[in-house]
């Protein structure tokens, strides 16, 4: 599949804002089964300059500062990506096998899946996490099939409910309340994930915003989304989304990744001025003809 995905984000200001500093992660990134074609920036007012890197998690990142005064600003991302469906995948060993191999793990691979099994800014290591998982994850079940059930059950048991929360909200007041938005159903399979020794990552990016004919429109389209990616040993780390409740495919576009929503913030940055505040986003994930 292509699609062509467009982020918008407006931000009107009080008061004039005499110069502002912003680090954002707008340009999806490149993984196996995600390849950009396309990709632009543009920013009002306009910047003196831009710098792209990486971030230590491999996502681009643009940061850029606006020295003309101003009472607003408008960011608009566009890309076009071309994703393939993931690959057949077994259910994988048997999750506390797998924990334990990644405990004796020194390759490259195994390294670099460990640092996601730890404690994070907004997803700390808790008893009541594990408390929650532990029926999905009996002593010799294979991994993916304990990792579908857990995001089956926090589907069912947790409302969607914008508003309940926001970015502050800690994950145990979540886990508490059952109810939230898709960055905080995320943060706890992370939380489950990560407190029964299991390495997981948090993700970023965008649905495909229009079902096809006859299906059913998923939560999260028309905005950023968020779900999760847990590591499999040999089969890799494979995407499940605990929103909607399925494995992720190819209608799922993969803007970031990292420990959690703290790493993979779309924008983020200091300014000068302004006082309060409204930001308004429109985001549209489009299919493309395959000649297009």
């Amino acid at each position: 599949m292509r699609y062509r995905v467009t982020h918008e984000t407006a931000y009107a200001y009080d008061e004039l804002v005499s110069i502002c500093h912003n680090e954002i992660r707008l340009e999806p990134r490149e993984t196996a089964r995600q390849r950009r074609l396309a990709s632009s920036l543009s920013i009002e007012p306009e910047p003196g300059e831009t710098h792209r890197e990486c971030d230590y998690f491999g996502n681009p990142t643009h940061s850029f500062t606006v020295e003309d005064p101003h009472h607003r600003m408008v960011l608009v991302a566009a890309s076009e990506i071309e994703l393939s469906p993931p690959p057949e995948r077994g259910d994988g060993p048997a999750w506390d096998d797998l924990r334990s191999a990644l405990a004796a793990d020194r390759s490259r691979d195994g390294l670099a899946a460990r640092e996601l099994g730890f404690a994070s800014p907004l997803v700390p290591i808790a008893d009541a996490f594990a408390a929650y998982a532990a029926s999905c994850f009996p002593q010799g079940r294979a991994i993916l099939p304990a990792v579908v059930e857990l995001t089956h059950r926090i589907h069912a048991d947790f409302a969607y409910r914008p508003g309940a929360t926001s970015v502050e909200t800690p994950v145990g007041d979540v886990l508490e309340a059952r109810e939230g938005v898709c960055q905080d159903f995320a943060h706890v399979e992370i939380a489950c994930l990560r407190a029964l020794g299991l390495p997981a990552r948090y993700v970023s990016g965008y649905l495909h915003t229009r079902p096809a004919a006859g299906g059913a429109r998923l939560v999260g389209a028309d905005a950023s989304h968020a779900w999760v990616s847990v590591y499999c040993g040999a089969a890799g780390w494979v995407d499940v989304d605990p929103t909607n409740d399925l494995l992720v495919s190819d209608g799922h576009v993969t803007l970031a990744w990292g420990r959690d929503y703290a790493d993979v913030s779309p924008i983020k940055g200091v300014l000068l001025g302004g006082r309060e505040h409204t930001v308004e986003v429109a985001v549209e994930v489009a299919p493309l003809l395959a000649n297009n």
